[in-house]
C-alpha cells in the first residue's frame, strides 16, 4: 500500500482490505512518508506516541513489541481536567489512559535515564485515542500497526505537573510514576484498572526505549524541545461511542482527568 493510499484511508476513516503486507523498517517507511504528505498540506508534528508498552496486552493483539507513530497539531489537544473529542473521522476508536511526557530539550546521544530525567518539562495525564483500519482490529503483523499511524487517531492531554515538583533523579522520579495507580471509568461504571509499571516498567523506561528505537530508524526526525510524547496505555484499550463520558482517576502525582465523546 502506497503512502498515498494509506493517507485516503485516514481521511475518509475506511477500512483496508487486508494487511499492507510489509516488513517493519518498510512499515516505519511508510509511515514516515505519510508524516510528509501531512506536513506538505499543512500539519504540523507535535510529538509522538508510543503504543504497546503494556506487555499484558500483547497476547490480544498478537504483538510482541512498542511502535511508535506521529502525534499532529491536529490530532492533538490540551485542557485542564475534561477534554472533548469529535469521533467524526475516526475508525473503530478506542481509548487509552495514559502518562504524557513534554520536552524542555533533545535527549543527547546514548542518553541513559537520568539524562532523560533531566530532559522532561513536565508530566500530565492523557487519553490517547487510538484507531485500526483494519476490520476488527486484527493485524496480519505488527507492521500493519506502523504503516497505520501507529495507530494513533486523537492525544487529549489533561493538567500539566510541573516536573520540578518531582525527584530529580531518574530513580525517584520512576519509582513514583511507575507506582501511581488509575483507575478506568465509563458514565460512572468502573472498567478497568492499571499501573504506571504496567508501561516497560514506567513511564521513563517506556521513553528510554522509544529514544533509542527512533534513532535506530532511517530518516526519522530526532525529539525536539517542546514535544510531547505519550508512553502508553496503563489499562486496556476501550472502544468508546459519541455521548459516552470517561473519567480516569490517577493517583498523585497525576491529576485525574475526563473525556466527553461526541
Amino acid at each position: 500500500m502506497t503512502p498515498e493510499q494509506l493517507l485516503r484511508h485516514y481521511d475518509a476513516a475506511s477500512l483496508w482490505s487486508g494487511g499492507c503486507g510489509l516488513s517493519m523498517p518498510e512499515g516505519y517507511e511508510r509511515a514516515l512518508s505519510v508524516r510528509e504528505l501531512r506536513i506538505r498540506r499543512g500539519e504540523q508534528p507535535r510529538g509522538y506516541k508510543v503504543g504497546f508498552t503494556n506487555r499484558g496486552i500483547w497476547p490480544r493483539y498478537g504483538v510482541d513489541a512498542p511502535i511508535w507513530g506521529t502525534v499532529y497539531d491536529t490530532t492533538l489537544s490540551f485542557c485542564e481536567d475534561v477534554g472533548e473529542v469529535w469521533l467524526a473521522g475516526t475508525c473503530q476508536p478506542r481509548l487509552e489512559p495514559e502518562c504524557v511526557l513534554g520536552l524542555a530539550a533533545t535527549p543527547p546521544a546514548r542518553a541513559t535515564l537520568d539524562d532523560l530525567r533531566k530532559c522532561i518539562a513536565w508530566i500530565a495525564p492523557g487519553f490517547e485515542i487510538v484507531q485500526c483500519h483494519l476490520p476488527d482490529w486484527k493485524f496480519s503483523a505488527s507492521a500493519d500497526t506502523v504503516a497505520d499511524g501507529g495507530l494513533h487517531a486523537r492525544l487529549v492531554v489533561g493538567r500539566k505537573v510541573d516536573a520540578s515538583t518531582l525527584p530529580a533523579d531518574a530513580a525517584g522520579f520512576e519509582a513514583v510514576l511507575a507506582g501511581a495507580r488509575v483507575t478506568l471509568s465509563r458514565d460512572a461504571q468502573k472498567v478497568d484498572q492499571g499501573v504506571g509499571a504496567n508501561v516497560l516498567d514506567g513511564p521513563l523506561h517506556a521513553l528510554l526505549h522509544f529514544v533509542n528505537a527512533l534513532r535506530d530508524c532511517p530518516g526519522a526526525p530526532d525529539l525536539q524541545a517542546g514535544d510531547v510524547v505519550t508512553t502508553g496505555t496503563w489499562t486496556d484499550a476501550w472502544p468508546v461511542l459519541p455521548g459516552e463520558f470517561w473519567r480516569a482517576e490517577f493517583s498523585a502525582p497525576l491529576p485525574t482527568l475526563s473525556i466527553r465523546f461526541s
